[in-house]
């Protein structure tokens, strides 16, 4: 039993980690105006652009604004230039997720913060999972995604579709060493509830015990 488990848990976050889709070389290729400029960074090609009327909240074959692609691409500068000339920072694109469920995934923390000083709500309900930016960080072992996304009001005890909290996915979706025990760490001590069991009635406590996981196992059953 213990090993089917882990096979759906592996199969489970691989699928997960392909959840999100960035920009092919195809998609790229295709890339004209506003979105070319988004995917180079060009911030005077996005002031340029938008001042002659390209649309801030056109959608590319996968759903994605220009916010998105630069997102995707990691440009600070030019997520500041679309945010300031009126880039929605709040859009979900194809697959349900925003810049700051993106930028978390990709371990990227300076754009993430970036995104949420302009505007980006940190605890926005994304991707197909109905889930959030600090379950997936959780899920991945982004300790320092994770303490900025607390820092910033990101709701603790959110509950996705698969009846998952961030606390849940640092256990069953890691892999027990020091960065998803930091992350589990981060949240047990910002208040995160360790008692939310999934649909099994099973609590994290119970999965990291079952998982062999000991270090997350005792800083579960510690009450601080």
């Amino acid at each position: 039993m213990r090993r089917v488990v882990f096979s759906f848990l592996l199969a489970f976050s691989a699928e997960a980690a392909r959840a999100q889709v960035p920009p092919s070389a195809g998609d790229i290729a295709g890339y004209g105006g506003l979105f070319a400029a988004a995917h180079n960074g060009d911030v005077s090609a996005i002031r340029r652009l938008v001042a002659e009327g390209a649309d801030l909240e056109a959608r590319d074959a996968k759903g994605r604004t220009a916010a998105h692609v630069v997102a995707f691409a990691s440009h600070d500068d030019a997520l500041h230039a679309l945010a300031e000339t009126g880039a929605d920072m709040n859009a979900l694109e194809g697959d349900a997720y925003d810049v700051v469920t993106i930028a978390a995934v990709a371990d990227d923390p300076e754009l993430m913060s970036l995104a949420i000083e302009l505007g980006n709500e940190p605890g926005l309900v994304t991707s197909p999972y109905d889930g959030t930016a600090l379950i997936a960080a959780a899920h991945l072992g982004h300790v320092e995604v994770v303490r900025r996304l607390v820092a910033a009001g990101a709701p603790l005890d959110h509950v996705n579709n698969l009846h998952w909290t961030a606390v849940m996915e640092s256990v069953v979706l890691g892999d027990g060493g020091s960065d998803h025990l930091a992350v589990l760490d981060v949240l047990l001590s910002a208040g995160a509830d360790r008692t939310l069991a999934d649909r099994n009635g099973l609590t994290p406590l119970d999965h990291a015990k079952r998982l062999g996981f000991g270090a997350m196992a005792a800083r579960l059953e510690r009450t601080d």
